[in-house]
């Protein structure tokens, strides 16, 4: 047991840009929701578990997955979560059209404003610059607390960074997880210089990560189930979060049980080389 225990441990929070604040180290997403009925069930327990970051997006279910979030705070409420949605790039053409469609994502999510907006990737027909620009409109107008971006490569990013100028883009949500490490090369380090979150979706590779040889070997090994071995490696600085889908009660405490432990530094190069 001693070796799975971190010298320091982390917590359950993470930092969100330079901020200030914290989010809840793994977040819940709405991504491919089957049963909305276990979907509500499903979330609002997570609230209930400590992980009050919610993450979805006006492509989900078109639209369906923002309404079913507004469920949930009404269920929780409104000051124990923190919401992050995200804008398709085709709405970045104009002030106009950002301020015309994140208007209508709140309305479906039953809120005054958002915690965090995410560009859900970048419009090829139109600068970063550009984008950005428009995109801040919904900080000018009240819509968001914050702005971020997804599916951002470390030149968007630093675009994107270098773009704004009455907000700082405070997080990037990409494709990351144990098995997958591109991010590591260029992105993750660039991200980290400049104090932006990068929050991992897809961390445990629909359900990849438990066929993993070498991370069943681990778990084995130390007593801790793969998919918290698999998400404690994507959450291991303080500014690295993840987002999780679930709809299944039991799978979500599992999850949760996750910020209960952190890997030691030994076990984290282990699988950094996998």
């Amino acid at each position: 047991m001693v070796f799975v225990l971190a010298e320091v441990v982390l917590g359950k929070r993470r930092s969100l840009g330079n901020t200030g604040e914290t989010i809840s180290a793994i977040a819940l997403g709405t991504w491919g929701i089957r049963n909305e009925n276990d979907a509500l069930t499903t979330l609002v327990k997570g609230v209930e578990l400590g992980l009050s970051t919610i993450d979805t997006a006006e492509m989900y279910g078109s639209g369906r997955a923002e309404e079913l979030v507004g469920r949930v705070v009404k269920h929780v409420g409104r000051d124990l979560v923190f919401l992050i949605t995200k804008m398709l790039p085709d709405r970045l053409k104009s002030r106009y059209d950002v301020l015309k469609h994140g208007k209508a994502a709140l309305r479906r999510l039953g809120v005054n404003e958002v915690d965090l907006y995410l560009i859900h990737w970048p419009n090829p027909t139109l600068s970063i610059q550009e984008q950005v620009k428009n995109f801040e409109s919904l900080i000018d107008e009240g819509l968001t607390r914050y702005i971020g971006v997804s599916n951002f490569d470390e030149s968007e990013l630093v675009e994107a960074i270098n773009s704004t100028k009455k907000a700082d883009i405070v997080l990037n949500q990409v494709h990351y997880s144990v098995l997958r490490k591109e991010i590591e090369e260029a992105l993750l380090p660039t991200a980290l210089k400049h104090h932006v979150t990068i929050q991992a979706y897809t961390p445990l590779e629909r359900g990849e990560v438990l066929k993993h040889p070498k991370l069943v070997e681990i778990s084995s090994r130390i007593n801790k189930p793969v998919v918290q071995i698999a998400l404690n490696y994507v959450i291991r600085e303080p500014y690295l979060a993840a987002v999780v889908k679930t709809e299944n009660v039991k799978h979500l405490e599992e999850i949760a049980q996750t910020l209960e432990w952190s890997l030691t530094p030994e076990l984290i190069e282990v699988l950094r080389k996998l």
